[in-house]
């Protein structure tokens, strides 16, 4: 029986910050009142915990901010022995020191989600001993990760953390509501057990079935029939999740049962889209290890009289099955079904006209133990052990065979196997072989996205893109290329949890969490669009060209400096130089005010020059454009912009709707511009901003100036124009 929280006491001088906040952001509402001993939970039983941070270990734990393992909740339990020396006045810049150095490369600090140590040290940062203190660090440059990590967290929680510092940091009363009260403060009770907003955190709360600590063992198992794909992402991370949480074990297994698709291109594709997942798995094993132990199954079977073999036509045989009709071939005798499956073996003109199939129930309502196939005769060389076989067995024999011989203890499968599940432990039963517990979860599906590798591969094999890691794909290595950090992935798969409803999710939820990642790190440079680009001259600019070194993020030192030219010539864009009035006062970024007196236009009303003067006393506060620029000089680099669309015009297909029928006819736009010189030195897969135009990265950097520098676009999870 879950507990209620009855109230929140603590003394009104020193109200804890840290449980307060860690309660708002989990969704539980807590009645608080004021009194003279330490933070103490009194329940509805009567029980109580007392101190801050029992308190918040406790809400952490109800809460889901305790990590995804017993490894991450001993590293919380870490920091939260440190976090206290915030409190210390002295040793406060050496904690900020220690943290910022720490959170280099992390956007939370244990995991890839929220915990209860980001709450905890948010909270020592913002309360009232050191709120002040920290806002004027704050705006210095000494701690730019640890800024970017709590500007982060505030935007990211800011409905919740607003309130709570309105209510207990403001100047209006320390632990003292403020006139408007939530209804916290009005003394609405809440379960501990209420979670807060769906996605607002990873949502794994699910056991798996009969688990043992230390006794799990798991498998990540993808037919190496392409590479890997945001689908699989989320099955290969739910797989490591649990086999972290239970410490346990995880394999990779490649289901290689089909010589025809399968290929040592995509294993070596698969393994390295493994590690860029940062999996971390026992060994690799392949289904192909046990094809004499399966031949010798299915052998044992047919002597067994539980499979036999047929030679019905494959269409008939599939209309069959749906009829509930049994085959002509289902009682033969076990003589005929051995000399039939040898010939099978042999790969004869007989043997390739026949499969084997299970001797199952073919009245079940369930069509797939309607005498499921077990073997085909395929002549095909297998991708690693060529032609000594010329039967393979299908993924549904195989698969619950090597799971249980390979020690599997849960096999995790998406909800669309779920009327195979009969069929899988049928299979298990009649082989003799130990039974293996199957955890279901949902399948990822993205809008306008297919995720079928036969489909991809017709995009592939069509010339319809550049290959499986083509930006338009969902493979892991495609959307990588087009700018996602695999944390991004990592964070919004997790965000999924192990829910098994069936999710048709928005791409712009993942991009999202990506620019949050990038925006804060990513260096800044200026470019201009080639078409029309407009000539500024400013006629008291400089005679001679100067330069300046400036950073190349004003907010994060580590993005490292650039050197811009100013002159008095300019570029800017022609959709800028379109919206200048004449005498209007405008601000030219990283330089300053200039008013623009003349504008030249073309018959057809376009702008084709303008000239003025600077005017750097001007406020930028009185402007309406702040426009980017770029100096005439010949050391500017050109671009190629390249924006990409959705390879399908349906945000899902229906059942039996072919793919081929809403096809994107254009799907890459590609748009010169000119960059400005510093870009000579992006290197490939860098990410940088163009300032006013998005996120880019690199794809083919600079070689020479004849050959253009390629950048993709990144999406920024809004529905806007790329390029201006």
């Amino acid at each position: 029986m879950t507990m209620e929280i009855k109230v929140l006491s603590f003394p009104a001088d020193s109200p804890p910050l840290l449980v307060i906040a860690a309660a708002k952001l989990a969704g539980i509402t807590i009645p608080t009142e004021t009194s003279g001993s330490a933070p103490t939970f009194s329940f509805s039983n009567g029980s109580k915990l007392q101190g801050t941070y029992v308190l918040l270990r406790y809400i952490g734990r109800v809460g889901n901010f305790y990590g995804q393992n017993a490894y991450e909740a001993g590293e919380i339990d870490e920091w939260l022995d440190y976090t206290p020396v915030f409190s210390s006045g002295s040793e406060f810049e050496n904690a900020c020191t220690y943290v910022d150095k720490y959170l280099e490369r992390r956007t939370f600090v244990v995991g890839h989600s929220l915990s209860i140590v980001d709450i905890a040290i948010w909270s020592a940062l913002a309360g009232k001993g050191t709120g002040q203190r920290w806002d004027s660090l704050r705006k210095s440059k000494k701690y730019q990760n640890l800024v970017r990590w709590f500007n982060s967290l505030s935007a990211e929680y800011s409905d919740s953390l607003d309130e709570v510092t309105a209510t207990y940091v403001s100047n209006r009363g320390l632990g003292k509501p403020t006139a408007a009260k939530s209804k916290e403060q009005q003394g609405v009770k809440g379960d501990v057990s209420e979670k807060g907003k769906a996605g607002s955190r990873p949502s794994f709360e699910v056991d798996l079935p009969d688990a043992e600590i230390g006794k799990v063992r798991l498998r990540f198992a993808p037919e190496p029939s392409g590479y890997l794909h945001i689908g699989h992402s989320k099955a290969a991370l739910l797989n490591q999740y649990f086999a972290q949480r239970y410490q346990g074990q995880l394999i990779v297994r490649f289901d290689d049962t089909n010589p025809a698709k399968e290929s040592n291109e995509f294993v070596d594709n698969l393994l390295k889209d493994i590690e860029t997942l940062g999996i971390k798995y026992e060994t690799v094993t392949y289904t192909s290890d046990y094809f004499p132990d399966l031949m010798e199954m299915a052998e044992n079977l047919i002597r067994q009289g539980k499979a036999y073999v047929d030679d019905t036509p494959r269409e008939q045989m599939q209309k069959e099955r749906m009829d509930g009709i049994e085959s002509k071939c289902r009682n033969n005798s076990i003589e005929e079904n051995m000399k039939l499956w040898k010939e099978m073996i042999a790969g004869s003109e007989r043997g390739l006209e026949c499969c084997l199939r299970g001797k199952l129930d073919m009245q079940d309502p369930n069509k797939s133990l309607r005498d499921p196939v077990y073997y085909r005769c395929n002549p095909i060389p297998h991708h690693r052990i060529g032609s000594k076989y010329k039967v393979y067995p299908t993924y549904d024999f195989a698969c619950p065979f090597v799971d249980a011989k390979e020690g599997i203890t849960h096999a995790l499968r998406s909800s669309e196997y779920h009327d195979r599940n009969a069929q899988y432990y049928r299979i298990q039963e009649d082989l003799g072989v130990r039974k293996v517990h199957i955890y279901e979860f949902s399948r990822l599906n993205m809008v306008y996205t297919l995720l079928s590798k036969r489909k991809l591969l017709w995009f592939v094999q069509n010339g319809k893109v550049d290959g499986w890691d083509d930006p338009r794909f969902p493979t892991v290595q495609g959307i990588v290329r087009r700018g996602l950090l695999v944390e991004a992935l990592i964070q919004f798969i997790l965000e999924q949890g192990a829910s098994k409803n069936l999710n048709l999710m928005e791409w712009d939820k993942l991009w999202t969490i990506n620019k949050k990642i990038i925006d804060p790190v990513c260096p800044r440079h200026t470019a201009v669009i080639e078409d029309r680009r407009v000539l500024l001259t400013l006629t008291d600019g400089p005679d001679k060209p100067f330069v300046r070194i400036i950073p190349r993020h004003k907010k994060y030192e580590g993005a490292g400096e650039k050197a811009t030219t100013y002159t008095k010539r300019i570029w800017i864009d022609h959709a800028d130089a379109q919206l200048i009035s004449a005498n209007e006062e405008i601000t030219l970024m990283d330089w300053g005010n200039a008013i623009v007196k003349e504008i030249s236009r073309d018959q057809d009303g376009n702008v084709t020059q303008l000239s003025g003067f600077l005017h750097l006393e001007g406020s930028v506060k009185t402007t309406k454009l702040k426009l980017t620029w770029l100096p005439e000089t010949n050391e500017l680099v050109n671009l190629t912009l390249v924006g990409f669309d959705y390879l399908i015009t349906k945000k899902k297909l229906e059942e039996g709707e072919d793919f081929l029928d809403v096809l994107n006819p254009c799907t890459r736009f590609e748009t010169a511009a000119i960059g400005d010189s510093n870009m000579r030195n992006l290197k490939r897969g860098e990410i940088l901003q163009l300032e006013r135009k998005g996120y880019f990265r690199c794809d083919v950097p600079f070689t020479r100036s004849s050959k253009p520098v390629v950048l993709f676009a990144i999406p920024d999870g809004r529905q806007q124009a790329v390029f201006k």
